[in-house]
């Protein structure tokens, strides 16, 4: 399998912690290679590109949040926070940030592993969204489909690749509701194992991109107990 030879960065301060997943890692049939500070483990990054990073949120002279930000300025390896700081806000932030998943201390190292491969497999097979051609108008924001980008008054927006998946899926889908869940399965992979949250954050920046108001969105609507659609002007 792919996963067998992939390149692992361990980037955990907690020496008993990082030496045990190794070991785990290794077992495995994974190429690990460890940092116990962030600075460090960028350098580690920088010096030779692994295929996942194993990040600590928690961490001495740089924390995880600064390592994953500068990772993601110049990289999109797939990034898994390992913390045991379980509160949404910093499920968000992570997230926010462009990590792939989300693991609270403590775990077992079965789990861990579990995702480490379902990330990778994501990262390897996930297809590209089919896009309509064109460009369509999403409230105050010109969605250019064929570029892959989005448009405030001629100027582009920053956005996430996955977010932007996420609204061509419910631009070819307007009008229809979808949970959460199906959202996962259609956009992220059926295999994904991380939290339905994911969905919240990712709507939350598209909205944040394309509303007047994101409090009061138009077009990227709530259907409170089940899910999220895109309604378009008839």
């Amino acid at each position: 399998m792919p996963e067998r030879t992939s390149k692992v960065l361990l980037i955990e301060d907690e020496r008993a912690l990082r030496e045990a997943l190794a070991d785990a890692l290794s077992s495995e049939g994974f190429i690990v290679s460890q940092a116990e500070t962030g600075a460090s483990g960028l350098a580690a990054f920088r010096e030779a590109p692994p295929d996942l990073i194993l990040l600590d949120l928690m961490l001495p002279e740089m924390g995880g949040i600064e390592v994953c930000r500068s990772i993601r300025s110049t990289s999109r390896v797939p990034i898994i926070m390992v913390t045991a700081k379980a509160s949404e806000v910093d499920r968000i932030s992570g997230l926010e940030l462009g990590a792939d998943d989300y693991v609270t201390k403590p775990f077992s190292a079965r789990e861990l592993i579990a995702r480490i491969r379902a990330v990778l497999r994501r990262q390897a097979i996930a297809p590209a969204p089919v896009l309509a051609v064109g460009r369509i108008r999403i409230a105050e924001a010109e969605v250019d489909l064929e570029g892959k980008r989005v448009l405030r008054d001629g100027a582009p927006v920053h956005l996430k690749p996955k977010a932007f998946q996420l609204l061509a899926f419910l631009i070819e889908n307007a009008g229809r509701v979808y949970t959460r869940e199906q959202l996962l399965d259609k956009v992220w992979g059926y295999d994904y194992a991380g939290e339905t949250r994911t969905v919240d954050v990712h709507m939350h920046a598209l909205r944040q991109a394309v509303e007047d108001i994101p409090a009061e969105p138009v077009a990227l609507q709530t259907v409170r107990g089940i899910g999220y659609v895109l309604r378009r002007p008839a």
